[in-house]
């Protein structure tokens, strides 16, 4: 953490910048270890503090471990904290989230006697660069996701509903370790496949379907994320033929994941492919995101992304076939980026398994 802050202050240094007032609960735990995002974390050249109220001060000692100055204020108290504190360090020009800021808070704060300057995206771009502890932390989470999954597989079947299943996996992996669901499991069945994000309801699995089961796991704060699709019994060969098409095009992106391959390219190299099948019209949304203390963070490869993706980054490769009335196809694993190709977290077959 002490790296991370110094790292803060040379960015803050280069812009002219005297503190940095960070307020999103992800950039308090990346710079701090504080893991609730009821507080405030305000980093100067010269100190650090951390204001948060009764219900977290004792937590708050423990998680940032003499890193920073811990002052115990009621709501109502916190920004006359930080206002004594950026004026007890001298100083003028305030960094600030301004991606996460409400506009009443940032009316509060513009009335105090300093020059506020956005900053949010600086604030967060160290995350992009996951460090090894980052990267184990990840390798982690989806180990869970994995073991869990196979888990998994052997409780559900034709006759359990999507909402059902979906309490299923989310009992198995915390019982397998996971702090907590990544994010809200999408587990669609038949036709409900061809929403990318569906929401799980009642519709039983059925033989002959495919069901897309997409879920993540999450140690030390730090997201997983995976998709495999998987049969009920004999499905149709128009099935079959899109799963190896999804299959076949996830692999040829994998192959050519490396450092330095921009995040517009990678997309291009599954969407050509699923287009040359014909099912360019069924593939809709872009091919991954990166991961980490978020589920969705930088970098992105999409069709419009201008991002390059770079050795110590994460991203997820999920090309996937969408068809109305029908079914939906997704293949997804989590990725670190590396010099030459990609550490892939995901150990999950994706041969098609039939149940």
């Amino acid at each position: 953490m002490k790296q991370r802050i110094e790292a803060l202050r040379k960015s803050l240094a280069a812009s002219s910048l005297d503190a940095a007032l960070i307020t999103s609960g992800v950039n308090i735990r990346y710079y701090s270890g504080f893991t609730s995002s009821d507080g405030i974390f305000l980093v100067t050249h010269k100190n650090a503090y951390l204001v948060t109220d009764f219900r977290y001060t004792i937590q708050a000692k423990a998680q940032t471990k003499g890193l920073c100055e811990v002052t115990e204020a009621a709501f109502s108290d916190q920004l006359d904290r930080i206002r004594h504190s950026l004026i007890a360090d001298g100083c003028k020009r305030v960094a600030f989230e301004d991606g996460v800021m409400t506009v009443g808070a940032f009316q509060a704060y513009q009335a105090m006697p300093f020059e506020w300057v956005a900053f949010g995206s600086s604030i967060s771009l160290p995350r992009l660069y996951k460090s090894a502890e980052e990267i184990e932390s990840l390798q982690a989470a989806q180990r869970i996701a994995d073991k869990s999954f196979l888990e998994w597989l052997g409780r559900v079947g034709a006759g359990m509903s999507e909402l059902e299943a979906t309490a299923e996996l989310n009992y198995v992996c915390a019982k397998n370790g996971s702090e907590a669901p990544s994010f809200d499991p999408i587990i669609a069945a038949g036709p409900n496949g061809a929403m990318p994000h569906a929401v799980p309801g009642t519709r039983k699995m059925q033989k002959g379907d495919l069901v897309t089961a997409d879920f993540g796991c999450m140690i030390n704060g730090y997201h997983s994320d995976m998709t495999r699709t998987f049969a009920i019994g004999t499905i149709d060969n128009e099935s079959k033929d899109i799963y190896d098409i999804v299959k076949t095009a996830q692999q040829m992106t994998l192959n050519a994941l490396k450092s330095g391959i921009p995040g517009k390219a990678l997309d291009a190299v599954a969407r050509d492919y699923i287009t040359s099948m014909g099912h360019g019209e069924h593939f809709g949304h872009g091919l991954g995101h990166g991961f980490g203390l978020e589920i969705h963070e930088n970098p992105f490869a999409r069709r419009d992304s201008k991002d390059m993706l770079l050795s110590g980054m994460t991203v997820t490769v999920e090309p996937g076939i969408y068809v109305e009335g029908k079914c939906g196809v997704r293949i997804e694993d989590c990725c670190v980026v590396t010099d030459d190709g990609c550490l892939n977290l995901a150990s999950s077959t994706k041969e098609l398994i039939t149940i």
